[in-house]
């Protein structure tokens, strides 16, 4: 088996995205307003895409969105790669900080890889979202 990580096209994250996050939605509601200025990276398990983010570049900050991995894939790392990936992007391109709205119930999740809450949330969807972020070096 291959596991490749890679940039991808929008279209791909839009797919997977409404599979996993929102499949009972109409499919625009999975698009971001600035899904063209985001960077989108895929895990790819042989070919298959099986895990998304889509990484927003402000100033010195940037913000994840949309990390999603297809239920019958999770648990097994390829989420923990693609977010490792997304970290040392970030730090190459000599960002301050990396922040996320993360669902209330995948905070352990994200402090695995530095990002602790903020302390501000909100509801969307019926979901409760904390912002956690993380200092880059």
């Amino acid at each position: 088996m291959k596991v490749t990580i890679s940039t991808i096209h929008k279209e791909e994250a839009w797919e997977l995205r409404h599979k996993v996050m929102w499949p009972e939605k109409h499919f625009d509601f999975i698009k971001l307003a600035d899904d063209d200025l985001g960077i989108h990276y895929g895990v790819f398990k042989d070919k298959a895409l099986v895990s998304v983010i889509s990484l927003f570049v402000s100033n010195n900050k940037a913000q994840f969105r949309k990390f999603a991995t297809l239920p019958k894939e999770q648990g097994k790392g390829y989420g923990s790669a693609l977010l490792q990936h997304v970290l040392e992007e970030v730090s190459s391109l000599g960002l301050k900080k990396l922040w996320c709205n993360a669902r209330m119930n995948k905070t352990d999740f994200y402090q695995k890889f530095g990002l602790h809450e903020t302390g501000e949330s909100f509801k969307k969807e019926d979901k409760v979202y904390v912002i956690m972020e993380r200092e880059i070096k």
